[in-house]
Order: C-alpha cells, then sequence, then structure tokens
C-alpha cells in the first residue's frame, strides 16, 4: 500500500547546491519515490527521515506544478542562465506519473519557455511517452537513464521495485533512435558482468560512473548508514562495496568506449 498525498508546491525551481552546484537549479515534480531503492542516498536526507512512512511507501503529488514552474521559470531567466536538474531527489517517472502527468506539465512548459539546459534522470521506460516534448528542447535536454549493472538478479537483490534492466536497455535503444541526448548513468555501480560495456554500446556514445564514496554526497557515510554493505556480504561480493570498486567498471568500459565518452561521478552530470 502506498501513502500518495497532494500538496500545493510554494516554490519548484531550487538552487542548485553541492553535487549539483554545477546547475542554477534543481526541480523535483515529486516529493518522495514509490521505487524505494534500497541503497538510495535520499533515505537519510530530512525529506526522509521527517516522515513517518518508510522511504519507498509514500510520495507526494505537487498539484499546480505547471503553472507554478511557468512564473518561476520565467523569473529566473531574467536572471542569467537556467540550467535544470530534474530530478535530484526522486525519480520523475515512479509509477504515480502514470496517473498523474506531472512530468509531462512540466515539460509541457519547459517545451516553450525553454531553460538553457535540462538533464533528466530516471530509471523508468515511462519517459519514453515524452519523446515529442522531449525532441522540441533538441540539444538543451539530456536524458540520463540509470542501469547500475547488466545483472537482472543482483537489480532484483537491490532494487525490486524498479524497472527491469531489460526495459532500461530498451528505453535508451528507444530514445537514442529517436533524436534524443541520452546517456547511461551507471550509479551507484552494482555487481555486473564482463560483457556490460558490449550492452551498453549500441545506444548510447555517453557514459556516467559513480559509486556510493563519490556520489552520495557524503563519502559513504550516508550510504553505510544504511546498511548496504550487508546485501554485498550475503552474496558473498564484499569486493564491490569498495572506493576502489568503480575502477574495475571504468576499466572494462574504457575497452569499448572513448576517453571522452566516459564521466565520473560529478562530471558527469554537469550540463
Amino acid at each position: 500500500m502506498k501513502h500518495l498525498l497532494y500538496k500545493q508546491p510554494k516554490t519548484l525551481l531550487n538552487k542548485g547546491s553541492g553535487f549539483l552546484s554545477g546547475y542554477s537549479h534543481t526541480l523535483n515534480p515529486y516529493t518522495g519515490c514509490t521505487f524505494g531503492c534500497s541503497y538510495c542516498y535520499v533515505r537519510r536526507m530530512p525529506v526522509s527521515s521527517f516522515r513517518k512512512e518508510e522511504w519507498g511507501t509514500w510520495a507526494d503529488i505537487k498539484q499546480g506544478a505547471a503553472e507554478l514552474l511557468e512564473k518561476e521559470l520565467t523569473r529566473a531567466k531574467k536572471k542569467g542562465s537556467v540550467t535544470i536538474f530534474m530530478s535530484s531527489s526522486t525519480d520523475p517517472y515512479q509509477p504515480i506519473e502514470h496517473r498523474e502527468r506531472i512530468t509531462r506539465s512540466l515539460l509541457e512548459v519547459m517545451s516553450v519557455n525553454q531553460p538553457d539546459f535540462l538533464l533528466v534522470q530516471t530509471r523508468s521506460p515511462l519517459v519514453q511517452r515524452d519523446i515529442d516534448l522531449l525532441g522540441r528542447l533538441k540539444d538543451r535536454v539530456r536524458v540520463s537513464v540509470t542501469v547500475e549493472t547488466d545483472r537482472e538478479d543482483i537489480r532484483r537483490r537491490f532494487a525490486p521495485e524498479a524497472p527491469s534492466i531489460q526495459g532500461r536497455l530498451h528505453t535508451l535503444k528507444v530514445l537514442s533512435e529517436a533524436g534524443i541526448p541520452v546517456q547511461a548513468a551507471v550509479a551507484p555501480i552494482l555487481p555486473s558482468t564482463e560483457a556490460f560495456p558490449q550492452k551498453l554500446a549500441p545506444y548510447v556514445s555517453r557514459v556516467y560512473i559513480d559509486d556510493y564514496f563519490m556520489g552520495d554526497g557524503s563519502g559513504g557515510k550516508r550510504t553505510r548508514q544504511l546498511g548496504i554493505e550487508s546485501i554485498y556480504e550475503e552474496l558473498d561480493m564484499r569486493d564491490w562495496y569498495s572506493p576502489c570498486a568503480y575502477r574495475k567498471v571504468y576499466n572494462r568500459m574504457a575497452d569499448v568506449f572513448s576517453q571522452d565518452q566516459l564521466y565520473v561521478s560529478r562530471d558527469g552530470f554537469l550540463p
């Protein structure tokens, strides 16, 4: 049972800071995320820790979001360049988006009143629905699809509510064929096979790699508090939970992708 609340936000565009300080703003169509991935660093942030419900079981739906964004975006553009990261603490295409279409309403605004750049971060094949709007942004948009591993058994252990790996690979294919700029976000890296790079290569020319230690905003402390290490121990894959494990994935990717196609941590998200 998911707990869904309708709320009237006072603001939508928040100043980019910390890991996302390369962006002028972040934009979250929802608060909370029902994918509930075990390793999600947002579990340890105030937005989650002050809620009674467990992360992954609730989402707040932001009503009137499109009208609010129109006003804020027009105001922000008068002050300078506007680069938007959507989203920093939720998945804009989590299941409730099928019905509520908040993300689509925001894209409708941005497809007309265009920011200088928009990065859409998701793990959901639902993003394919909005190819018509994404296409209007042309080179001002990039869709970053999370593909942490090529192993479905690993995905099911760490993120059982998230879309299948095959579904995400197909999403990259569809977006790429539609001419939408895309990247694969191998973040956080999970145990994968040596064939992983070959599975991405037909669909992307840009791969972003990150891990818990670089990417959770606290040097890995937030992730340790989640007890993720115990899953690696249970799977007898302790060597994958290490600050240097990402090098294994990077080196495999480097056999298939060129240096200018590979990005590590924050560099992969920059506008």
